[in-house]
């Protein structure tokens, strides 16, 4: 056997660190052929893997993944034939819509899906099925930081500088992120700062692996994070610590923030956060005497009901001490999943078209359709948000075709979203494993994933990246761009979906010119030569139409892409960026005396999102088998609970039971429970839906439960 190298990108987290993939003899028969080895050209990980990505060739194995199209005939899942599972949902989506409008079907997707699956998802939805009813996964993760982001700066783009700027700051605040456990190659950065002599304060109620390395860790309360930001802007005003020339010539609404912070003074805060008056001023300190700083929010303060405004006072923070816009300085959020970042900009979000344009933009509709080649005035408006999408299956919504995502673990009220999906008269499902919710579905496609085909991400730093197909993938599976053209073709649209990925990546260049995410610059040849190519990257008006820029002929002008945002000027219609005037208010829902805990959630280091895919891992089954209920030995001592023996926890939605873990690391007001497993442990099973009114995140992350112990 002739071995041979590819060079690629994880399949997992926003990071998309480099790795490559070499072929190997299949010894098991599972199919897998290539292992992962090193590859140190790659800037962002320059070699280093964690568990999920070094073991990320055990998912190609036959032994985990699908391998045949599944119908349901008599209640039961059985084999069948390509032909006949995607007539199977050709017809259920056409009988929908004859009998109950287009927007009676909905269509979900995932962070997970490549650039050009996402865009072609969303011209599918939109001028296939004609629905308006269209979300996906990644709103549960960035979508507050986005909103924020473009309320302030104009533009979303999940860190506006690239992660080499991190080392090089003088203080950076990381704000409910646990790096050492979400993205183990990225904490090197953070081991980097302080080498140099940088200080790195975290903010988490728990002293997780990441808060261990910290100069000045800060516990406070579950959902008080937007109570903390605006205590630390009181201080900076108090002390005489804000940049007013910044303040002056690149900012607006500067009066309106500045009152809103003065009605937060440090003991009010210290009374809601639990972070103490000390520590609020040594955060100041830590943070406005360097003249390069940085903070960086993750899901802690986002999955919040009131995330859109947290997030905007933390970014508050950073305008007032003149941070964003200057080299090695400035505000980023850390986008969670593998293309979290470009799967919201390319129009499988409810509000949005390709090139992050928005849906209700008369400008931009006509620009879109055009590329489409339909008439604007048939696009639908903006839809349903993801749980709201959830929330309306079985009712509103009456078929559902849903790709890489698993909402049965991963939303929030899962029973109820569980329940909803069962109600369905019609459910497709096209993913790499049999997940939780796939084993609902009337029709379930085996597709191919990241080894077995080529495509592009856009990493947390905004850097479009291209995975490269590695292996031919196993007979029987088939892409996700295939099933929407054949779905496309059976449904009476026989032209605009094809399944070469770079003939679809070159038609995405073409919708996203002039937009936002602008990526009009960036060929297929550009990211094989280079380590990706940060947008907005537009073809200059003298190379001619998109298609033309980067591939090197006359009178051409290559954009070298933009990895530092802001520097001149912000992306609002006057260039300077917006403070938002925000409150603290409470919990949509607080604890009482019948709930008194609050529970938060989060990730372990050795499983990723809902689990369908690292839980087939036996290597990562073994440093991560289950569920557990983390918690104070002060709460274990009222409870009488030991290590290890069951606990109940019970919220207004439901009941999950797991062992306990009894540890110090936690406030003793506080539970953790990890999010990745199904059953009787499924943290996701208590959280709150609230949404907040902006963003439509839903309140992951703080609830109001009850601990028990069992029998």
């Amino acid at each position: 056997m002739q071995t041979s190298v590819t060079p690629t990108h994880c399949p997992y987290c926003a990071l998309q660190c480099g790795m490559n993939l070499t072929s190997v003899p299949d010894r098991d028969g599972g199919g897998t052929g290539v292992e992962v080895t090193e590859r140190t050209d790659f800037p962002v990980n320059r070699g280093a893997l964690c568990g999920k990505g070094r073991t990320a060739p055990a998912l190609l194995s036959s032994r985990v993944r699908l391998t045949t199209p599944l119908v349901r005939t008599d209640g039961v899942l059985r084999p069948a034939g390509w032909d006949e599972a995607l007539d199977r949902i050709a017809e259920g989506l056409s009988r929908t819509r004859t009998e109950h409008g287009p927007d009676a079907c909905g269509v979900f997707g995932g962070g997970g899906l490549t650039n050009e699956k996402a865009y072609a998802l969303g011209k599918f939805a939109r001028v296939v099925l004609g629905t308006s009813q269209i979300d996906y996964n990644g709103r549960f993760c960035m979508s507050s930081a986005a909103a924020g982001g473009i309320k302030a700066f104009g533009l979303d783009r999940g860190l506006p500088f690239p992660l080499e700027d991190v080392p090089k700051a003088g203080c950076v605040i990381l704000v409910g992120s646990n790096l050492a456990e979400t993205m183990p190659p990225a904490l090197r950065y953070l081991t980097e700062l302080r080498e140099n002599g940088g200080k790195l304060i975290v903010v988490d109620p728990r002293r997780t692996r990441t808060a261990e390395q910290a100069d000045l860790h800060l516990a406070p309360r579950p959902g008080t994070d937007l109570a903390l930001a605006l205590g630390l802007l009181h201080l900076v005003v108090a002390e005489g610590r804000t940049d007013e020339a910044y303040i002056r010539e690149r900012t607006s609404g500067w009066e309106e923030a500045r009152a809103a912070a003065m009605a937060h003074w440090p003991e009010y805060v210290e009374r809601i956060t639990g972070v103490s008056v000390p520590q609020l001023r040594e955060t100041v300190r830590m943070f406005c005497e360097p003249e390069a700083t940085m903070v960086l929010t993750a899901r802690g303060p986002e999955q919040q009901s009131k995330g859109t405004d947290t997030v905007g006072a933390w970014i508050n923070l950073c305008l007032a001490t003149g941070r964003p816009g200057r080299p090695f300085s400035g505000y980023g959020c850390l986008t969670g999943q593998g293309n979290g970042q470009g799967g919201r900009e390319h129009g499988q979000k409810a509000d949005q078209l390709p090139g992050y344009r928005k849906l209700d933009d008369p400008a931009a509709r006509r620009h879109v359709a055009e590329v489409w080649g339909v008439d604007p005035d048939t696009l639908p408006g903006p839809g349903r948000s993801a749980y709201e999408l959830l929330d309306a299956l079985g009712t509103d919504i009456r078929a559902l075709l849903l790709m890489a995502s698993n909402p049965v673990v991963s939303a929030p009220r899962a029973a109820h979203v569980e329940e909803r999906l069962r109600s369905l008269d019609f459910l497709a499902v096209a993913d790499v494993v049999l997940s939780e919710t796939a084993e609902l579905a009337d029709v379930v496609l085996p597709v191919t994933q990241w080894a077995e085909e080529t495509g592009t991400t856009t990493s947390l730093e905004g850097r479009v990246l291209l995975r490269r197909q590695a292996l031919t993938p196993p007979e029987g599976i088939r892409s996700d761009l295939h099933v929407l053209r054949e779905l496309a073709d059976r449904l009476g649209v026989e032209k605009g979906f094809p399944t070469d990925p770079e003939e679809v990546f070159e038609e995405l260049r073409r919708a996203s010119a002039g937009g936002p995410a602008d990526y009009s610059g960036i060929t297929y040849r550009r990211l094989a030569e280079e380590d990706g190519v940060f947008w907005p990257c537009p073809s200059d008006g003298s190379a001619g139409p998109a298609g033309s820029a980067g591939e090197g002929g006359e009178g051409a002008v290559v954009h070298p892409g933009t990895p530092r945002l802001f520097l001149d000027r912000f992306a609002t219609a006057d260039g300077r960026a917006r403070f938002v005037a925000v409150h603290h208010r409470p919990l949509a829902e607080e604890p009482d005396a019948e709930y008194p805990v609050l529970l938060t959630t989060g990730r372990v280091v050795s499983q990723y999102q809902s689990g369908a895919q690292t839980r087939r891992v036996d290597e990562l089954n073994a440093a991560a088998p289950g569920p557990f209920v983390e918690l104070h030995p002060r709460l274990a001592e009222r409870l009488g609970a030991v290590e290890g023996e069951p606990l109940a926890v019970v919220s207004r939605r439901g009941r999950a039971v797991a062992p306990a873990r009894i540890t110090t690391a936690i406030r003793p007001d506080t539970v953790f429970m990890p999010f990745h497993w199904p059953g009787e442990g499924r943290a996701n099973t208590l959280t709150n839906p609230a949404l907040d009114p902006t963003s439509r995140m839903p309140e992951f992350k703080a609830c109001a439960v009850r601990v028990e112990r069992v029998g």
